[in-house]
């Protein structure tokens, strides 16, 4: 679907207006930690979850962000994950939840448990849709701007459900966000169409530039609007492209192991207003345990934050 010049101005002028606040919002993260997205572990978390929790702590680990999807021993409610996660000495200011698919009422139960800050969705469609990992994939295909419109008539409605609950709702791109329509792209559709106060972003930063988009440049163009960001690191070789194929062999790796600058992207990050920064590393991990690539991680990304 073609988009006119006059719809592009529309959302260039709100860029522009959002560049305004960089001056005061630049400022450094105010806890200077770094956090694990524990989808990345989810292999010793499901062998033993307090002993892995434990473990990101030795490693220098201070925040974790949890999934939705149960990879917890199913005996483990989320009472005693977040009890797990405190007698470790971490803390737990996100969780990423099934919005779309669980009534979001129960998903924001879940979170007072958890007794996070911020709820995140990672994907999004333009109507309900069950827990289908091959139907998901198909219909990020299929979206037109007139679906990223519904999808961020959908965020509003969510952040505003979460906002009156105690929670701050944010959204969590993959690289199908980065599909361009004329002159725009999806995810400008969201950035645009979203309630700056109902609505922030989590930018997975390896998946922007598998999507073909510089991190940076988000940033820049959008001060406030990113509260948390996913350190995520590529193999050289990596395909770029929006089109999401299971079938196609993506290569994540530990950061500082790909070809992925960091040390850009987090200064730009620090001077937007991000929060929190969460390493993530896609399984299946090659060559070496979870944990082990973790550490070589924060060893890595450390010294940048």
């Amino acid at each position: 679907m073609e988009l006119t010049r006059r719809s592009f101005l529309k959302y260039s002028t709100v860029a522009s207006a959002g560049s305004i606040l960089v001056s005061s919002l630049a400022h450094a993260m105010t806890n200077r930690r770094v956090g694990i997205q524990l989808f990345t572990v989810q292999d010793e978390l499901s062998k033993d979850t307090a002993g892995t929790l434990k473990a990101l702590f030795d490693i220098g680990y201070r925040e974790v962000e949890t999934f939705s999807v149960p990879l917890i021993k199913q005996h483990e409610t989320d009472a005693e994950l977040k009890k797990m996660i405190n007698d470790a000495g971490l803390e737990n200011p996100s969780a990423h939840l099934p919005f779309g698919t669980v009534e979001t009422g129960l998903v924001l139960e879940r979170a007072h448990t958890l007794g996070v800050k911020y709820v995140v969705a990672s994907t999004m469609l333009p109507e309900p849709f069950p827990m289908d990992v091959p139907k998901i994939v198909a219909r990020m295909n299929t979206l037109t701007v007139d679906d990223w419109k519904k999808i961020a008539n959908n965020a509003n409605g969510i952040g505003a459900k979460a906002k009156a609950a105690g929670f701050q709702f944010a959204y969590h791109n993959h690289r199908h966000e980065f599909r361009k329509y004329g002159e725009l792209t999806g995810y400008d559709v969201l950035l645009a169409e979203t309630d700056p106060s109902l609505v922030q972003f989590e930018a997975d930063c390896g998946w922007m530039v598998v999507g073909g988009q510089n991190p940076v440049s988000y940033f820049k163009k959008y001060p406030g609007r990113y509260r948390m960001i996913h350190a995520k690191d590529f193999a050289l070789d990596t395909p770029v492209t929006t089109f999401v194929d299971r079938d196609v062999k993506f290569a994540p790796t530990e950061i500082g192991r790909g070809h992925i600058d960091f040390k850009p992207i987090i200064a730009a990050a620090e001077q937007s207003g991000v929060e929190h920064i969460f390493v993530e590393q896609d399984p299946p991990i090659v060559g070496m345990t979870s944990l082990e690539a973790v550490k070589v991680s924060y060893v890595n990304i450390r010294p940048l934050v």
